[in-house]
């Protein structure tokens, strides 16, 4: 273990991921760049992580040009001219009957694909090197030669690429999984050379990297630190275009999305072949080897690198940014195409004759780069990665968050932030096609318009969907009053909502994750510049083109609408965005399994509508009534959401949701995350109006006043709970599904909130329509709405209600103890604290009589309410 020494402390190293990369400006090959970045490489190892045995590491690797002086003096066969022919470096099973057959379906793929294999080398290893764990599972090395007569540059990149998937998905169909089988690399300009060693063994491992005649103009390289990945040969970083240090935190919504558009995928670039590339992403990889995986597909597909990759990591651009109206407009034609790739990120990539790095928009990861007199660039997640003569430097600086380095060796050049970008933003007419085709209603998000509040049907509609005076006087009241969501304290004693005996809203089930180990959260005030609430809502076209089609979509500068918002989209008639509702209701009294066939029959019907060319789908519960019940909205959202994905449609059309179901940030939140577009809460409305009216909120404000001042606290939680996981864009997050369920089953998640885990197991739908259909009976029951509201308890403790830890019983058992002493009232204290049961039951059990609300079945019963509710009750 390393003492302190000095200036030194090893407690305050923080590591992560390494990368960076050396080249040659003018692309003058030579070994002595390959070298260079060995050394920048071994300068990494620090950021890399090490196991146990100091031997086996995360993953160290580097990508450099073809060799082809190399090549040639080392294979045994005849190879073409330089960039004739493509070099795969595949990890292969070491058992050699399965070796034989996974070369066997290389050279017979290649042949159906029209192409020549020109033989195969060993790459020789040194074995000695590796850790105990790592040559347990390292594979064996070779590389394949492969050439398409009559094809060279653009056209044999992109099939080679096109015979990678083929012989992708050839393993996959075959049983094979990344651990046999797998294609490291394959081009005809680059090659990667990887595994799962420590960055100082790299060149003791593979041997060919110390020979002369291996040159590059490129090397580019990575030491690998796992956060959320076990430590494999084949997530050895680089990757085929790019190398990542940082976390993608919106993996969900980008695979999801990506799926999604699979089915719209067209190019004359690739022709028939565009079927052969799918799926695009291997789901079973890292969130950087899937970020390469779409990377790839967006440069294979004619975009430049540098195109491609602002496209998925781009920079802030919100009003309050002073950026030209060109670059704006790029940005802002891109986002109705593509969600960012949102994390903190620093990536550095190549496609053999550009080398560059980006940052991503809050700049959390470092990017150092020195440019020198003798026409070197390097680059480097820290400074002093190579020894370079101060009379040498030309130029030193770092990457600033959003900006772009490149380095052009086909020009000689090196190429800034701000050329980049420019060249690039007036590449097409995107400000004239935003112009001309962006959607912005009039009035749409403007000052909201009068509410109208039926007293009667207000109060069933608020126990229809579980209000409590409680969620009346502690969540909507000081939204309202203070334009921002209410702060608590001292924790929840409340059961998870699996363990309450209470009615349970879908929405508690579920607790977002939150940004951890290098992956650091966002202070949503102090980078307010960054985030975003702004999106683009309606049908995504084709991923692999540009038109002006693309930004037919109508922009939302936040999700929260309102009455009249929803109005307006109904009876708006826009030329090629039509707008649909369907109905969010089931039958209560149809029994058991209502619930289920009813949001099939949603998911149904909402792909119906998509399939006769809306652009926009209302899922909406208002006309519940005593004969119709509101499917739970999250239920709803999460069912149709992943029916589309699975359906390959759910980029043809934006969802927004009119529901009674949502009044806290958390509601919204969860909604968004999967899926929603825009969220209008009628009922919340109607509510925080009522309660002006009864006296609760402060009658100076008007109508206007309270709707815009609880859409800005809605506003504020949403950027608040988008900041824990490190996200700064609402068009990130949704559809992110950054959560986690507590209780409920796997069957359920698995159809309706596809890729939630659940540690721990519950309950599925049959509970969900029974608390459903319980709140319904309860507003339209024999006691109508003369029973009131329940107060909650949720945040206090409340005879009859939610059940506390801490009890009031506790906590004077707790303080009789400490103060006399007693050990018989301390383990009174703890016997009560350590029993589940609520007061209620645990005296019932003494009387031995049963207990209405206890242990199902469940019944309620009119309880007493606090002081504050009683003049609220009495003008009810």
């Amino acid at each position: 273990m390393r003492r302190a020494y000095g200036l030194y402390d090893p407690a305050n190293e923080h590591d992560s991921c390494g990368v960076g990369f050396v080249a040659d400006i003018h692309g003058t090959a030579a070994h002595e760049i390959v070298e260079a970045g060995i050394t920048v490489l071994k300068n990494l190892e620090h950021r890399g992580a090490i196991g146990g045995d100091m031997k086996t590491g995360d993953g160290a690797g580097m990508l450099v040009q073809i060799p082809h002086r190399f090549f040639e003096r080392t294979v045994d066969f005849a190879l073409p001219a330089a960039g004739s022919y493509g070099v795969g470096f595949c990890f292969l099973p070491r058992e050699r009957g399965r070796h034989d057959a996974a070369v066997e379906m290389v050279d017979r793929i290649v042949v159906g694909e029209g192409g020549r294999c020109l033989g195969w080398r060993d790459v020789p290893v040194d074995e000695s090197c590796l850790g105990r764990l790592a040559l347990q599972r390292m594979p064996s090395f070779r590389q394949v030669f492969v050439t398409f007569d009559g094809l060279d540059g653009e056209r044999l990149e992109r099939k080679l690429y096109v015979l990678r998937k083929c012989i992708e998905n050839a393993a996959s169909e075959s049983g094979w999984d990344l651990d046999d089988f797998y294609v490291v690399s394959l081009s005809a300009r680059t090659i990667v050379y990887k595994g799962m060693f420590i960055a100082t063994t790299f060149t003791s491992f593979y041997p060919d990297l110390s020979d002369d005649a291996f040159t590059s103009a490129i090397a580019l390289v990575h030491a690998r630190y796992s956060t959320n990945t076990l430590p494999t040969w084949y997530l050895a970083q680089p990757f085929r275009y790019i190398a990542h240090n940082g976390e993608i935190n919106t993996l969900r919504r980008n695979t999801n999305n990506m799926r999604a558009r699979e089915s719209t995928l067209s190019s004359e670039l690739f022709g028939d072949d565009i079927r052969k590339i799918t799926p695009v992403v291997n789901t079973g990889t890292s969130d950087s080897a899937i970020f390469d995986n779409v990377f790839e597909l967006l440069v294979q597909g004619g975009r430049s690198p540098e195109h491609s990759l602002i496209m998925m990591v781009p920079e802030a651009f919100g009003v309050k940014y002073h950026i030209s109206q060109d670059k704006r407009a790029f940005f802002e034609y891109h986002a109705a195409i593509m969600e960012p790739w949102d994390g903190p990120a620093a990536i550095v990539f190549s496609d053999g004759k550009k080398v560059g790095a980006t940052l991503d928009r809050n700049g959390l990861r470092p990017a150092r780069y020195v440019v020198t007199k003798s026409g070197l660039a390097v680059l480097a997640s820290e400074v002093g990665v190579l020894d370079i003569p101060p009379a040498d430097v030309l130029e030193k600086g770092r990457l600033a968050p959003g900006k772009m380095f490149l380095v052009d060796t086909d020009k000689g050049r090196v190429i800034k932030d701000n050329e980049i970008k420019s060249r690039i933003s007036r590449g097409k007419p995107y400000r004239h096609w935003l112009d001309r085709n962006k959607i912005e209603l009039k009035g749409l998000l403007g000052v909201p318009g009068p509410v109208h509040v039926d007293h009667e049907l207000l109060q069933r509609r608020q126990r229809q969907f579980g209000y409590t005076l409680e969620v009346l006087k502690m969540v909507i009241a000081p939204m309202v009053e203070n334009a921002q969501e209410p702060v608590g304290s001292m924790g929840n004693d409340t059961a998870p909502a699996i363990l309450s005996k209470r009615p349970q809203l879908l929405y508690n089930y579920f607790k977002q994750n939150f940004a951890q180990v290098t992956n650091p959260p966002i202070d949503p005030y102090r980078e307010n510049l960054v985030m975003s609430l702004m999106s683009f809502v309606g049908t995504e076209r084709n991923l692999l083109e540009e038109t002006p089609e693309h930004c037919r979509q109508l922009k939302l500068a936040h999700p929260i609408l309102t009455n009249d918002d929803i109005y307006r989209l109904r009876s708006a008639r826009i030329e090629g965005y039509a707008v649909t509702t369907v109905p969010m209701l089931f039958d209560p009294n149809a029994g058991p399994g209502a619930l289920e066939t009813a949001v099939t029959r949603l998911s149904l019907e909402t792909e119906k509508r998509i399939d006769d060319g809306y652009s926009l789908v209302i899922l909406s519960d208002r006309g519940a009534d005593s004969d119709h019940a509101p499917i739970p909205a999250l239920l709803a959202m999460g069912a149709v959401h992943h029916h589309l994905v699975r359906a390959g449609k759910r980029h043809r059309s934006g969802i927004v949701l009119e529901t009674g179901d949502a009044r806290e940030v958390h509601h919204f939140a969860t909604l968004v995350s999967f899926g929603a577009s825009g969220i209008n809460p009628y009922l919340a409305f109607e509510t925080m109006i009522d309660l002006q009216n009864r006296g609760y909120i402060s009658p100076d404000y008007t109508q206007e006043d309270l709707l815009e001042r609880y859409i800005t606290a809605i506003k504020k939680g949403l950027l608040k709970i988008m900041s824990k996981m490190g996200i700064s864009t609402i068009r990130s997050y949704r559809g992110s599904q950054i959560y986690e369920a507590v209780g409920l089953n796997t069957s359920f998640l698995d159809r309706y909130f596809s890729g939630i885990s659940s540690t721990i197991g519950g309950v599925g739908i049959e509970r969900i329509e029974r608390d459903t259909v319980e709140r319904h009976a309860d507003a339209y029951g024999s006691r109508g709405s003369l029973a009131g509201l329940e107060s909650g308890g949720l945040y206090a403790h409340r005879r009859g209600s939610e059940s506390h830890l801490f009890s009031p019983e506790a906590i004077a058992l707790l303080r009789r103890a400490v103060r006399s002493g007693s050990y018989e009232s301390f383990r009174r204290y703890t016997a009560q604290v350590n029993d589940i049961r609520s007061h209620e039951e645990r005296r019932a059990d003494e009387e031995g009589r049963d207990v209405p609300g206890g242990c199902a079945p469940r019944t309620r019963t009119r309880q007493r309410p606090p002081r504050w509710h009683e003049s609220l009750e009495k003008t009810r």
